[in-house]
């Protein structure tokens, strides 16, 4: 099985077959996908100006989506890194138990799912990494009364809570107890 940096290399050699370079595309979205395959891969297509079924692709546009992927897992991985490093820290000063912070990561290890966009058509419009920096840098913060990402205050709990703006299942941690206290949504109900 290929890896994310295999599959980048087909997405970037002009030699492959055109529909091999957008496959390769597609497959990199099961090795790193922040918002979920469905959700990212249509992030992508919006943000790069191709249709999720398009098969006549320009590969500049190709590559285009794909340097915005590595950008955001470039963000990813550092964040692992400090995660990993940190916890080595903690383990040694005795602090054996992750901190209720750390759920989240525990959650989306490997970086699919990150910002997680239930719904396909419904994600932020900044590039992938913007958003991925927002999610650290409140997640290194106090916790707040609104989306980190786009600000929004629509906070949906069902049961974990969602921007009911931009579509992003935020880590608990990031919000204050009374965020979205008043837009409970049960659990499996359709999104106004």
């Amino acid at each position: 099985m290929a890896g994310f940096r295999s599959l980048a290399r087909q997405v970037r050699d002009p030699r492959c077959d055109l529909a091999l370079r957008r496959y390769s595309l597609r497959k990199c979205l099961e090795r790193f996908a922040p918002y979920g395959h469905r959700a990212t891969w249509a992030h992508l297509c919006r943000r790069h100006g191709f249709g999720p079924e398009d098969r006549e692709l320009d590969p500049a546009r190709l590559v285009a989506a794909l340097d915005e992927l590595e950008e955001a897992r470039t963000v990813w991985l550092a964040y692992e890194r400090e995660f990993a490093e940190r916890r080595r820290r903690e383990k040694h000063d005795g602090l054996r138990r992750p901190a209720s912070v750390d759920d989240w990561h525990r959650r989306t290890w490997g970086g699919n799912g990150v910002a997680r966009c239930d719904d396909p058509g419904v994600h932020p419009s900044e590039p992938l990494a913007e958003v991925l920096r927002r999610l650290i840098a409140a997640l290194r913060a106090a916790p707040g009364a609104h989306c980190p990402v786009c600000a929004g205050t629509r906070i949906e709990r069902r049961p974990e809570p969602v921007c009911g703006t931009c579509g992003v299942t935020l880590p608990a941690a990031v919000l204050t107890p009374d965020a979205g206290r008043a837009r409970r949504v049960p659990v499996g109900a359709a999104r106004r």
